[in-house]
């Protein structure tokens, strides 16, 4: 499950985020800022899995802008980090080569696609549950 999704530069300002479960305004200030130094303070050779406290960490760079994930422990890394890359492909293509300015001016549209995104995971867990659920039942699959 998604816990979190964070738009920021490499200044480390947020640009874009929105969550999935509630938390106190402070808190999320406290930990976008520490979520953001764990993930700028990496190089580029280690992975963009991270562990942090009771959930995990993806995260992805597109130019000056990193694209973070909370989720928790049994969701899967690489579908996430899959899916970070299709979510940015999907705004370069409305936004024409997606900027920093395209996400923080056009919030309304990168929170939707964002919506859509989310939509979209779930869907495919729901897929994947029932076909599992199908193969378990069924003997003859």
């Amino acid at each position: 499950m998604i816990k979190f999704f964070l738009m920021v530069n490499k200044q480390g300002q947020t640009r874009l985020s929105r969550y999935y479960e509630h938390i106190e305004i402070h808190k999320r200030t406290m930990l976008e800022a520490e979520v953001i130094k764990n993930c700028l303070s990496r190089s580029k050779d280690q992975c963009s899995f991270v562990e942090y406290k009771d959930f995990k960490l993806v995260y992805r760079q597109y130019a000056a802008l990193f694209v973070v994930v909370g989720i928790n422990e049994t969701e899967n890394e690489m579908a996430v980090y899959e899916l970070i890359h299709n979510f940015v492909e999907v705004l370069d293509k409305y936004f024409s080569r997606v900027s920093e300015l395209d996400v923080s001016f056009l919030l309304s549209e990168s929170h939707l696609y964002i919506s859509f995104w989310c939509i979209f995971q779930l869907i495919m867990e729901l897929i994947a549950v029932n076909h599992t659920l199908e193969f378990t039942f069924d003997g003859n699959r």
